[in-house]
């Protein structure tokens, strides 16, 4: 050809285009770890087989130890496989006898040994609503053509807001009109803030204008409250439970209650006294960071509020706040307060190393991944009994010394 005539004939391969070839190899490799196998090119010198030798053995090193993560990473996997079935199997067990022992018996079985240890694992996400409901109640006998007509009143605000960009006097959804603005405002503003990792409540989600109609119907239910905020967050966690009208029966009921119509009314001397007793409680169970936190001027008020506003919605874990929940259905308010002794149990060798500063924001924004079983295990391990009283006991007790923890409390927001 034209080529051999130019360069002369090809005796064979070019030199650049011969394969590497790879002596006393037993296997191919694996990966490129396996390179330092590798014969070094012609041109350089040869491996020494001492070298050889312990390139071989960094080797199979390498293998080794990825086929110990391999098994390692099987084993893990098995073990999560394992407890997710047993997980589904007990939630199945229990949801039969909730469905089929319990509910149709409610009021005889409520208190049983049986069913509140049952309820202290948590409720099955299918019958959670419905046990809300009964344990919350309905002692305000809100029926769903009340929550339609509040509902009714609500829209029709809205759209006069929307129109003229104020109210007329005489509508009975406020107390003044800077008071309805406010509530106007703070309710779209607050569904924005509503756990905003699930999209679900943002504008144009599946539950944004559900969770717009019961604030907006609370308003006109109970001009006298208003829209707090907070009040978004339980909301929110009810909707995800509960049928519309049913949810609105569960939250206004719920807000009803004694702790927390004193804490979304801005009660100052019921306040107080929830934390008197809350202080009496955490000096028992955490001593040495009950004093932490009385060196550093570190006050109840400046987390619990927060805590209680959101029944620990916006605080937790959506899944563990739900286990508060049930909780909080079981025991009441007690478990809100034992709840918080559990937090702060939990994290007890963290916030003995922080100031002032850093256990105020530490505890406003608690870790993401607080994990269930061992919070539940801290607050199992709390005990609500202070010479030998409970809660209510100790609660009473301190209404009549609330002045005296009004000296010790420096939050504005208590000191009005």
């Amino acid at each position: 050809s034209e080529h051999e005539t130019r360069v002369g004939p090809t005796t064979g391969p070019h030199p650049r285009l011969q394969p590497t070839r790879r002596k006393n190899l037993e296997f191919e490799p694996l990966s490129t770890t396996g390179l330092i196998l590798e014969d070094r090119p012609a041109s350089l010198p040869a491996k020494s087989e001492e070298e050889a030798q312990r390139h071989r053995q960094e080797y199979n090193e390498m293998v080794a130890e990825a086929k110990r993560r391999e098994l390692k990473d099987a084993q893990r996997k098995k073990r999560q496989m394992k407890e997710r079935l047993k997980q589904e199997e007990n939630i199945a067990r229990a949801m039969l006898i909730w469905n089929t022992e319990v509910l149709p018996n409610w009021e005889s079985m409520r208190n049983t040994r049986r069913v509140r240890e049952l309820w202290w694992q948590g409720l099955p996400p299918s019958v959670r609503g419905r046990v809300w409901s009964l344990a919350i109640g309905n002692e305000l006998n809100i029926t769903p053509e009340l929550y339609d007509i509040f509902l009714s009143r609500a829209k029709e605000k809205w759209r006069s807001f929307n129109e003229t960009n104020s109210l007329s006097e005489n509508e009975d959804c406020g107390t003044s009109l800077a008071d309805r603005e406010s509530s106007l405002d703070l309710i779209k503003l607050d569904i924005f803030r509503t756990f905003p990792s699930l999209y679900i409540f943002q504008r144009g989600g599946p539950y944004h204008d559900l969770l717009h109609s019961v604030l907006g119907a609370y308003t006109c239910y109970r001009p006298d409250v208003g829209y707090v905020q907070g009040m978004s967050f339980i909301a929110a966690v009810l909707i995800l439970n509960l049928e519309e009208a049913d949810a609105f029966i569960a939250f206004a009921n719920l807000l009803n209650k004694p702790c927390q119509m004193a804490f979304f009314r801005v009660d100052h001397d019921l306040m107080l006294k929830y934390f008197a007793a809350f202080e009496v409680f955490f000096e028992e169970n955490l001593p040495k960071l009950f004093q932490h936190f009385q060196t550093n001027s570190l006050t109840p008020d400046f987390y619990l509020i927060d805590w209680i506003f959101t029944l620990y919605s916006k605080s937790l874990p959506l899944d563990v706040a739900c286990r508060v929940w049930d909780l909080f259905c079981r025991d009441g308010e007690e478990a809100l307060f034992r709840t918080g002794l559990g937090i702060l149990r939990l994290y007890q060798d963290v916030l003995l190393q922080m100031d002032f500063i850093h256990s105020a924001q530490f505890l406003s924004r608690l870790p993401e991944n607080t994990p269930a079983h061992t919070l539940f295990s801290c607050i199992n391990n709390t005990h609500m009994i202070s010479s030998n009283r409970r809660w209510n006991q100790v609660s009473a007790a301190h209404t009549k010394t609330i002045s005296t923890f009004a000296d010790k409390v420096g939050s504005p927001a208590l000191r009005s």
